[in-house]
């Protein structure tokens, strides 16, 4: 995630939440995490537009990124 977060920097902000913590158990329902690690990408508008478990799938993170910043 840290490679991930240092190339998206000037176009995305990068959350790490702890599903252990109050705001990262709310969160959790809310997305519906079933299995840690989870990535979810959102847009502008809270839309879930990408969701990934496991280990970060980099390509399709950054190509998702540029879908919505373009």
């Amino acid at each position: 995630m840290d490679g991930i977060e240092r190339r998206l920097d000037d176009q995305a902000r990068v959350l790490r939440l702890n599903i252990m913590d109050s705001v990262g158990r709310q969160l959790a329902v809310r997305y519906r995490v079933r299995r840690v690690p989870m990535l979810v990408l959102l847009d502008g508008s809270g839309n879930v537009v990408l969701k990934q478990t496991g280990m970060p799938r980099r390509e399709e993170i950054f190509s998702a990124v540029r879908q919505l910043t373009e």
